[in-house]
């Protein structure tokens, strides 16, 4: 079968390999039908990870259920589904207790389309087939009436969004959100933040398509570069931090109010962050930062979307085939998706 891998820096290459087969009784094979890129995806693809090439490509999957092992109670082939980026069992302790990005059953980090992170490469969603261990616990079924180009990024990208603004906003109901910087996170975060009932979210980025789009959700949007003395917007007691940046983080510490919640979205790309920790700790401030637990949250999330309760559009502005992808993969375009041709 065909399958997307990543090569080297700004080289994704199309390669046959042996199409995946049921290896445990507990197994699925899906036949992706949509695929969404995140964010992390064209930074993979960009080089900026420094990842050696050779792996499967491509994380976010809606697909189609084609074979199941013997093990598999709830699904069966035709069977409509999302795949969470993460690989989790389901019965492990972390699993039961909704910590499903930290199974203790596989390697950690394991994930579809980054072989690298784990050390396993279980394939990737720009491919013909893929093999989904322990399908009954991470298979989520799609609804019926939604689009798959609006629900493919909720196995990782969207619910990821969710995640960051959903609990600040439990503690802080209706409290006002500060989102720094433009890419689809920010965006979906924006698009939750109003849905969840915040008072104002207000985004800001230096890019300009950005800003329009979430002007349109209904957000303030606020144009600036990303940089060490940026003017304040003002104190918000919820903040995100969508760059990925030294300077996006320090901006949104510092727009954080007294007591308030500081939420930022990635490690970061180097090995060391600077963090203003004095005036965090002068203003009792609480930084978090974690990976999303998917498979945990995708079935509020999905439910969220199909009652529509989130605000806007969903983020898809260009559907390409799988043949135009690995050409297409570092476009600028917000809420890019593929689909098999």
């Amino acid at each position: 079968m065909r399958q997307l891998q990543y090569h080297s820096a700004n080289s994704l290459i199309w390669v046959d390999v042996p199409a995946p087969e049921i290896q445990d009784n507990r197994d699925a094979i899906v036949k992706p039908l949509m695929v969404s890129r995140c964010e992390l995806d064209r930074s993979i693809a960009g080089g900026m990870l420094g990842w050696p090439g050779g792996f499967a490509f491509g994380h976010e999957i809606y697909a189609e259920v084609v074979d199941a092992g013997d093990g598999v109670a709830r699904y069966k082939p035709g069977d409509r589904v999302v795949v969470p980026f993460q690989i989790s069992c389901g019965a492990c302790g972390r699993c039961r207790a909704g910590f499903t990005g930290l199974c203790e059953t596989v390697p950690y980090r394991s994930s579809y389309g980054m072989a690298p992170l784990s050390g396993v490469d279980y394939g990737g969603g720009l491919s013909d087939r893929v093999r989904v261990p322990f399908a009954d616990h991470m298979l989520v079924a799609a609804p019926d009436n939604m689009e798959p180009a609006a629900i493919a990024g909720v196995a990782d990208n969207v619910t990821s969004a969710y995640a960051m603004v959903a609990e600040p906003l439990a503690m802080f109901p209706n409290a006002r959100v500060l989102i720094v910087g433009g890419n689809t996170v920010a965006l979906n975060a924006a698009r939750f933040a109003l849905g969840l009932g915040a008072d104002k979210v207000v985004l800001v980025d230096e890019d300009a398509e950005s800003l329009k789009i979430a002007a349109q959700f209904g957000a303030e949007a606020v144009h600036a570069s990303i940089e060490p003395q940026m003017q304040s917007v003002g104190q918000f007691p919820v903040t995100i931090d969508a760059t990925g940046t030294e300077d996006g983080l320090a901006f949104a510490v510092y727009s954080t109010d007294h007591e308030g919640f500081c939420q930022t979205a990635y490690g970061g790309f180097s090995e060391k962050t600077p963090v203003p920790l004095r005036h965090m700790y002068g203003t009792n401030i609480t930084l978090k930062i974690a990976r999303v637990h998917a498979r945990a949250h995708m079935p509020e999330v999905l439910a969220l979307l199909h009652k529509g309760c989130v605000h806007g559009e969903p983020l898809v502005s260009r559907q390409v085939p799988f043949s135009e992808a690995a050409d297409a993969m570092l476009e600028p375009a917000h809420g890019m998706v593929f689909f098999p041709d």
